[in-house]
This record gives structure tokens, sequence and C-alpha cells, in this order.
């Protein structure tokens, strides 16, 4: 009998080593435990929002490494070699990346008010019909929010871009050159580089793009300009830490909006500005957050109408899959 019970208890103790063998060589591999994130930010002035938690003046229960790029080409090789899980990117850019196959995933909008237009002092501004035969300035490259904007202005003003008024393209600091030497008219910009331009009684605001995009569309007085995305395969095998660093990146540019000279002062490595321009052009500026899923409508909107605007500007209005779930 006692040779009986021991055969069970030998039969029963194989069976459990070949059920956790078979356990161990079928589940699916375990997900890493995280030492570090890594957000890929623009060194423009979309510095200001994340550098509280650059500086750590903005603390979680996550580490985060902030990284920040000059030009998409920078992001997509970061992305290939899945060394970053966030990045901050303006939407137009986020949306053309998606529709050419990046696993990305938009969670919220931060940048809602850059953009306005400029004169020269003692040049008025009296509608986009008044502007024929002139020559405007604005960033590279084409299909850039202002670009947009002005272009299917200029048209449904009865001016033929680039033959009734001429648009030239041309890095932001050389036009902020030429304008304040007297050598341009107008200038599209987006802060601080408007704050620049017009120091010193060089020139004036003469139109707000994100009100007269209100006026133009019926929509809100913004315009989602920027906004924070996340790999999918992140999102996928670490939920409870995206939601984590969305608080963090929330807190964030609360913190910014709460200590600007504090923000300024801790960003003075990465915009190489002086700190009375980058207060002046705050002024000028919105950050907040707002989750995908709580203005997906109209950030949809924005797409669909600068779709229609301008073919170019984006290859394709995006699908449900871009906005995190």
């Amino acid at each position: 009998m006692r040779k009986v019970i021991i055969g069970v208890v030998v039969i029963l103790l194989l069976l459990g080593v070949t059920t956790i063998y078979i356990y161990k060589n079928n589940s699916p591999p375990a997900v890493q435990l995280l030492d570090q994130v890594v957000l890929l930010n623009p060194s423009g002035p979309t510095a200001i929002p994340v550098i509280g938690m650059d500086s750590k003046e903005v603390l979680g229960d996550l580490n985060v490494s902030v990284q920040y790029w000059n030009n998409t080409d920078e992001v997509l090789a970061s992305l290939a070699k899945n060394e970053a899980q966030f990045l901050v990117m303006p939407i137009s850019a986020g949306v053309n990346m998606y529709n050419q196959g990046m696993d990305i995933a938009l969670l919220g909008v931060h940048g809602w008010k850059l953009f306005y237009l400029i004169s020269r002092d003692g040049v008025e501004f009296a509608g986009w019909n008044s502007m024929k035969n002139m020559n405007i300035y604005t960033p590279v490259g084409k299909g850039q929010t202002a670009d947009v904007i002005m272009r299917a202005s200029f048209k449904e003003a009865g001016l033929e871009p680039g033959v009734d008024v001429k648009i030239n393209y041309a890095p932001p600091q050389e036009i902020v050159a030429l304008f304040k030497e007297g050598k341009i008219d107008f200038a599209a910009l987006p802060e601080p580089f408007v704050t620049m331009a017009i120091q010193g009684g060089k020139g004036q605001v003469v139109l707000d793009f994100q009100k007269y995009w209100a006026d133009m569309t019926g929509l809100n007085d913004r315009i989602p300009i920027s906004g924070l995305f996340v790999t999918k395969q992140f999102l996928k095998d670490y939920p409870a830490e995206t939601e984590k660093f969305v608080g963090l990146f929330d807190k964030s540019i609360n913190w910014s909006n709460e200590n600007p000279d504090l923000a300024i002062e801790k960003s003075k490595d990465i915009l190489p500005v002086p700190p009375a321009i980058i207060q002046a052009a705050l002024e000028r500026i919105d950050f907040y957050y707002v989750p995908s899923q709580e203005c997906q409508e109209e950030v949809n909107a924005y797409l669909a109408k600068i779709k229609e605007l301008d073919t170019e500007s984006i290859s394709k209005v995006p699908d449900s899959g871009f906005y995190a779930k």
C-alpha cells in the first residue's frame, strides 16, 4: 500500500512540474519593468510646458527623460529604434506620420494658440484683398497652419497665391531679421518670433489667426496646433503607466502656467531667447491639456477643414485609430 501511495505522489509531482513547464513556455512574454520613459519634444516654445518634468520641478511615479528634436527625421529615427514612447508634435505632422504607417496615437492636445500676422510699422492691414501685389513671409514649410489659412483666405478674396500675392518661405530667425531691418511688410509667424520681430516698435500684430479661424469656420477661437502622442505598443503594454505619464504631463503644463518666470529660467539653455521676449510671448500663447477623446470632434473638424482648404496639407483625414482609447 505504501508503495502505491508513493507512486501516486511521484506522478502528481511530475504532472505539476510538467504543467509549470508548459505554462512557462507557452505564456506570453512578461512586460518588462520600466526604468524610465522618453518624451521627444520640439526645441521651440513647446519646451515651456514640459520644462517642469525636465527640470524635475514636477515629479511622479515615472522617471521621465525629455529629449528635444529639431526636425521630424530625428523623431522617425528614434521611433524606428524604439528609443521613445511619447512625443510632442504638430497635429498635422502627427497625422501624416500616422497615415504613413507609424504606430502612434494622439493622447491629447495642449497647444492651442500660437500664430499671428504682423505688419511693418506704418503698413496697414485692411483685409486679405488689400495685399494684392505684396509679399508675405512665413516659416518653412508649405502646409503649416498659418500658411494653409492664408492661402485659403487669399483665394476667397479673389487673389491667387503666387500670382497676385507672393508667399515666401524662410526660417523664422531669418524672417525676424529681415522684418527688423524693414525689408518685410507682412509676416505670419508663431510665437516667440512674433515678439522678437515687433519688439522696439518695429511693427504690430494685425491678425490673431485663432480668432480669425473661429470667424472663418464657426469653430472655437483656438486651433489644435500641437499635441501629445504615444506609441500604440507602449499604450497596449503599459496602460497604467501611460495614464500616469499623462497626469505628469498635465501637471507640468499647469506648473509652467503658474510659474512662468521659473519656467523661463529653467528653459534658458533650450530656448536661447532673452527671458523678456519669452515672457511677452507667453501672453499670446495658450497651453492647456485636453484629452483626445474630449476634443476628437474638434480636431477632426480642423483636419477636415485644412484638407478642404489645401489638399496637400495632410495626406488624408485619419480614421478613429488615430485617437488613443
